[in-house]
């Protein structure tokens, strides 16, 4: 864990100048202005133990380190901060929320706040505040935090990842602009295994990549797991296709694709092994800040997804949620931190410090500086806007959570595309675990 002081901060204000952050005697002064003026007013004595994922980009920590420094001194909360992957927060909110102790809040994927709708303190204060203030929430970022007119949790921002390329492979394969549809897609991705420059995502249990390009085959074929009124429709001939279409796909992959986790993709487009996968801007960043990559970074662009046979987006963002847990002895503490996060003298500089890896659920943020300080930045601005929510056509809670969770959708395309199933065996199996949920 981490104990932030004031003195941390002021010693960080160097560093984080870089990002555009406010720093020092600023950040303090800020800091202590809100907490005076807040509606909420931290309990005397309380002490916060947060959660939260591991930052892909190390500004974005810098940025939220400070802010966690700032409200500290401010509002004299002792914050214990410490970050897991992607991967462990849901098994660790989990035993918090199993046994009452442990966390004050967590900070992870989509899918958290709706997995404990009993455990959780209600945000509605927060969310109404926010949203009146600064434009409202987007609409999948909404869907996601909430339960009926209660707000489970807030959505801080939207994880958007978006096709990284490098151009002269594109170029090499007869490509002057990435694909705009699933067919182009598909010849795109085989033209680029020909010229041994290929393609790769992840089939593994990577809880934000593979359950994000796997939805977006999924739906851009008309096919969910539920309907409108969660009627589990899996298995479907909108599924076979989704099947047959990925396991095209598959097959022009850089091998080992069953295996990646979420940092996988990284590492291998970083090393100059991979040319096209579906990301943060995190692998851009990396190369942009280091020289030895000055090159990979130059030939390094985004785009949207492409847009299957359905005709219009259907993507897959992850919405990074903050709960606060029902059994917190610190509840004002709690959504005064919250709260603190999302105002725009911290918001939107530390939307910098994330150079575009972390994008808006709030609307006012949509004309941050980040999103035209770099060209390559402004597909990611957009990521909140276009997405659907975890639960896809169906009921937004704890059950689609879950079934996200679970790697349902992600299970029944990798055991097709590596032939443990036929595809009527993995539409099943998909089938069968679905209804151990939805019952």
């Amino acid at each position: 864990m981490q104990d932030f002081t004031r003195r941390t901060l002021l010693q960080g204000g160097t560093a984080l100048a870089a990002t555009g952050m406010l720093t020092g005697p600023a950040l303090f002064e800020f800091a202590k202005a809100w907490a005076q003026s807040s509606p909420w007013k931290a309990e005397p004595g309380a002490k916060l133990t947060v959660m939260r994922w591991k930052r892909f980009v190390p500004q974005e920590d810098d940025a939220f380190n400070a802010m966690v420094a700032a409200f500290k001194t401010a509002t004299g909360t002792e914050m214990n901060v410490f970050s897991e992957s992607f991967e462990d927060v849901q098994p660790k909110a989990s035993v918090a929320a199993n046994t009452g102790s442990g966390l004050d809040l967590a900070w992870g994927l989509h899918t958290l706040p709706q997995l404990f709708p009993t455990k959780v303190l209600k945000m509605n204060d927060v969310a109404d505040y926010l949203g009146k203030k600064y434009g409202g929430w987007t609409d999948a970022a909404a869907k996601t935090c909430k339960l009926g007119d209660d707000w489970l949790g807030i959505p801080v921002a939207t994880n958007g990842g978006y096709m990284t390329y490098r151009k002269s492979a594109l170029d090499k394969a007869g490509f002057k602009e990435f694909p705009k549809d699933f067919p182009s897609f598909l010849e795109m991705c085989k033209a680029l295994k020909a010229n041994n420059t290929p393609a790769g995502f992840a089939l593994g249990h990577a809880s934000g990549d593979a359950n994000s390009w796997l939805h977006w085959v999924l739906w851009g074929h008309g096919a969910y797991t539920v309907d409108q009124n969660d009627k589990i429709i899996i298995n479907s001939p909108e599924t076979a296709k989704a099947l047959e279409y990925c396991k095209a796909l598959y097959e022009s992959f850089i091998p080992g694709t069953p295996s990646w986790n979420d940092s996988s993709n990284n590492k291998a487009f970083l090393a100059g092994e991979l040319y096209c996968t579906a990301n943060g801007i995190s692998i851009y960043v990396a190369a942009k800040t280091d020289p030895t990559k000055k090159e990979l970074a130059e030939d390094t662009y985004h785009a949207l997804w492409p847009v299957g046979p359905i005709g219009k987006p259907t993507e897959l963002q992850l919405a990074l949620p903050i709960l606060a847990f029902n059994f917190t002895k610190y509840p004002n503490a709690a959504k005064a931190f919250v709260a603190f996060m999302l105002e725009k003298e911290n918001y939107e500089k530390w939307l910098d410090g994330a150079q575009g890896y972390l994008t808006q659920t709030l609307n006012a943020y949509e004309s941050a500086p980040i999103w035209t300080a770099d060209p390559k930045n402004f597909v990611f601005s957009q990521a909140s806007k276009r997405t659907l929510p975890a639960s896809g056509i169906g009921t937004v809670g704890e059950k689609a959570a879950t079934a996200i969770a679970d790697f349902i959708v992600v299970d029944m395309f990798a055991n097709y595309c590596t032939g443990s199933k036929d595809a009527k065996g993995a539409m099943v199996e998909a089938e069968r675990q679905l209804k151990r949920i939805y019952r």
